[in-house]
């Protein structure tokens, strides 16, 4: 089976607001970034990859099946929203058992494949407890064995590591990265670190529109010369942030370490840095909505 899905002049619209403006994909089997900031369209596009919204206009395919023909396309997809929520008051056995019922599983399918996956997210010993009594971490986790039970060639994630604390954010990065080895995972996110820790091929949505795709090299070699960083007072800072964008700041005492985006060096103290992904999405970002330099 061909592991690819191909978006072509897509444009989707809520009543007469357009949400996705002539989208044009192709994304194959690994780990794929959709980074843009909050309402730029991302969870729209997620939602009609994954059938659960009708394509407006276009065509999209997912492993040679058509979204028109949404049952065939469900088969092969998992898909674990931002807002994932299952049954409470189940064990967390009891909701993937019941899930695996749902998606037409038999009882000695669901008997091997469920102990299997609660291990591969880390859950084997929390199979008896109420899905109600775990952390917010333990929950996403439970949401991808869940997303992956079927066994499918796609798995869409919307949001996932959101409110996660930073240990529970690496552990579900570092799953995303082993289940994406032979299958297309589709991290759809805000987080520039996410991406900058999972994802070589990615690409940028902002108001609808894609405004990148390419690697995370690529998008880096954008601002390559473009990065200084300069220890300046608070006072230097708020002139600074007239003239430059200001991609991050941490406080010295009286003093402000800022690191910022320049066409060429602008004053002694600015030292040159290597660009970082958070740099490079803010730079293009900046020139998207007509900035002209830094």
């Amino acid at each position: 089976m061909s592991t690819t899905i191909k978006i072509r002049n897509l444009n989707q619209y809520y009543g007469k607001k357009q949400a996705l403006r002539d989208i044009n994909l192709r994304i194959e089997t690994g780990m794929f970034g959709l980074l843009g900031r909050n309402g730029a369209g991302k969870t729209t596009l997620m939602k009609v990859i994954a059938t659960l919204l009708p394509v407006s206009e276009g065509e999209v395919s997912v492993c040679k099946r058509s979204t028109q023909h949404p049952q065939e396309v469900r088969r092969i997809v998992g898909y674990l929203p931002q807002d994932f929520s299952m049954y409470p008051n189940m064990t967390v056995y009891e909701a993937m058992d019941y899930l695996g019922v749902l998606s037409g599983l038999s009882k000695v399918e669901r008997r091997q494949r469920i102990p299997k996956l609660l291990e591969r997210v880390n859950l084997q010993d929390d199979g008896r407890k109420k899905v109600k009594a775990l952390s917010g971490g333990m929950k996403r986790r439970l949401g991808i064995a869940q997303a992956i039970l079927h066994d499918p060639k796609v798995l869409i994630v919307d949001e996932p590591t959101a409110g996660l604390d930073p240990e529970e954010r690496v552990r579900f990065r570092n799953l995303l990265c082993e289940i994406a080895e032979d299958r297309i995972v589709i991290l759809s996110t805000h987080i520039v670190g996410d991406i900058e820790a999972t994802c070589e091929d990615i690409a940028v949505l902002d108001a609808g529109s894609v405004i990148y795709q390419g690697t995370v090299t690529e998008l880096l070699y954008m601002t390559e010369g473009k990065v200084y960083s300069a220890e300046i007072s608070k006072r230097e800072l708020e002139l600074l942030k007239k003239d430059y964008i200001v991609t991050s700041m941490l406080t010295l005492g009286n003093n402000v370490m800022a690191r910022f985006l320049a066409d060429e060096k602008p004053f002694e103290s600015a030292k040159l840095c290597e660009a970082g992904v958070e740099d490079a999405y803010m730079y293009l970002m900046h020139m998207e909505r007509g900035g002209h330099g830094c």
